[in-house]
């Protein structure tokens, strides 16, 4: 009895200390093939250099469901480390919104946006509105994280927004007008993501002023008009001055509606041709490639079938570039391969390339939505499709041209037409121009997240060999400690019986 009240004190006193101990110690083991629960460089550099103090106010409910409660214990766990490497610079307080009128109407009027959850009580499903945004300020500046996605990249959303209340000057962006590219309204999503740490404008480049050098970075996406030679002059000298070009064009022009793809000609591909980059005339097509509608006629009755369209390739085949860290698949439209015949002096980095079954097909052609498709077709593999060139591209200064040999993937377009890209196909044109124009670090944060890994990309052998592995080894451990137990006891008992035991 005495040894049984000795170990229950013992523990006891055990569970008390290791609780004082995490009020006043904090740390987590990382143990996710990501490093998903590690802070960066750059979230530490730039917590580190912080002049005046940020204050954070969560709003999380205190009632949250069960599937949401493990994005309020990361972001509560995040925010103690900011405060623990900031020394006391990051502050931080917790306020359930739903508690009364007032502090709802307060953190809606601050911009955080509720969403409604299904949660069940007594086997009953019922809605509730959920909280879970933060508002950050220091001095008169704020800036709100409206709604904290699950499974999203949160060290990127409360690193850019620190980042974004603490920095005056931010660097400023240019995207290039007037030779038919899409106004910035036609890029909301590219845009909303770039204003977090960049000054975004358009820019018309003139052939009577040179309006060019207060941009970091100039980007031109999907022109459709020429380039007369003193533009390309201009941008010349914008790379000899060390400028930055992001670069996504068009050389095929594919319209769903007629099947027809034409060729583009800016210039702008004899001028990159000039530095050693060749963007060709031609369209890829792809094995692993996206469905399109399309409408059939049997008999009487008109329906839509959805029919795999190679012209429309998935790229998931990236380098280990900063610019494609994290990303797991993006769809480049009518897009047409990239290669480089320069010398030497200037390095080429491809970042994104076909699959291991697909081609090229060239322009102008005809889409044939009923062809069958089989593996002739696609007689190559690992074709570039966008590429980083680095070096003295035009003068004797360093600049690098990022070029994607597709302009519409990150396009959500205007009015009715408008539509919602992929996260992937954003992440890819942000985080090229900031590799062109951020030194900090923060591009390597806005994928960490949950990985997308499909199950119906995972073949059928190894699904099978997943499902049977978690359901078994539950099993198989439950019978193997039975075992061990009945072994031990067992042991036990025939050495009490031993004669001479004691």
């Amino acid at each position: 009895m005495k040894r049984t009240t000795t170990f229950i004190l013992t523990a006891l006193g055990i569970i008390v200390l290791v609780n004082i101990l995490s009020d006043n110690f904090f740390v987590r083991v990382d143990l996710t093939s990501d490093q998903r629960y590690t802070l960066s460089k750059a979230s530490k550099d730039i917590i580190r250099n912080l002049k005046e103090p940020v204050t954070i106010t969560a709003y999380f409910n205190n009632n949250i469901p069960t599937e949401l409660a493990k994005t309020k214990r990361d972001f509560k766990e995040m925010l103690i480390e900011y405060n623990n490497i900031s020394k006391g610079q990051i502050v931080y307080e917790f306020i359930d919104p739903s508690k009364d009128q007032e502090t709802e109407q307060k953190a809606m009027s601050a911009g955080i946006q509720p969403v409604i959850a299904n949660i069940r009580e007594k086997d009953q499903v019922k809605q509730q509105k959920v909280y879970l945004g933060a508002v950050l300020s220091m001095g008169d500046e704020t800036e709100s994280i409206p709604f904290m996605q699950p499974g999203a990249a949160m060290e990127y959303a409360l690193s850019s927004a620190i980042k974004k209340i603490s920095v005056k000057d931010k660097p400023t962006i240019g995207i290039v007008q007037g030779h038919g590219e899409p106004g910035l309204s036609a890029l909301s999503q590219a845009y909303t993501s770039l204003s977090v740490l960049y000054e975004v404008e358009p820019v018309f480049i003139t052939d009577t002023t040179r309006n060019l050098g207060k941009f970091k970075t100039i980007a031109i996406i999907a022109p459709k008009d020429t380039f007369p030679p003193n533009h390309l002059a201009q941008l010349d000298e914008f790379l000899s001055k060390g400028g930055n070009l992001y670069m996504a064009l068009n050389r095929v022009d594919g319209n769903v509606q007629t099947l027809h793809g034409s060729v583009i000609n800016t210039g702008l591909e004899n001028w990159l041709m000039s530095k050693g980059l060749v963007i060709e005339a031609n369209c890829v097509v792809d094995s692993r490639c996206h469905n399109i509608n399309v409408r059939q006629q049997q008999g009487m009755f008109t329906y839509t079938t959805a029919v795999k369209f190679p012209y429309l390739p998935i790229i998931s085949k990236f380098a280990d570039h900063p610019i494609t860290k994290g990303l797991e698949s993006v769809i480049l439209p009518f897009a047409s391969t990239i290669s480089y015949t320069g010398d030497n002096q200037k390095t080429f980095t491809p970042i994104a390339q076909t699959s291991e079954q697909s081609g090229t097909l060239p322009a102008p052609l005809y889409f044939d939505v009923s062809k069958q498709w089989g593996p002739s077709d696609f007689p190559m593999k690992g074709m570039t499709v966008a590429g980083v060139l680095t070096g003295k591209i035009s003068g004797q200064n360093q600049s690098t041209i990022v070029l994607i040999g597709d302009g519409d993937f990150a396009v959500t377009g205007e009015g009715n037409a408008a539509q919602t890209m992929s996260a992937d196909n954003i992440s890819l044109m942000v985080n090229s121009i900031d590799f062109l124009s951020d030194d900090t670090g923060l591009i390597e944060l806005r994928t960490k997240g949950v990985t997308n890994r499909p199950i119906d990309q995972i073949q059928d052998g190894k699904k099978a060999f997943l499902k049977y592995f978690n359901f078994l080894l539950p099993l198989l451990l439950v019978i193997l400690y039975g075992l061990f137990r009945y072994q031990y006891n067992r042991n036990l008992r025939n050495k009490r019986m031993e004669e001479g035991h004691v």
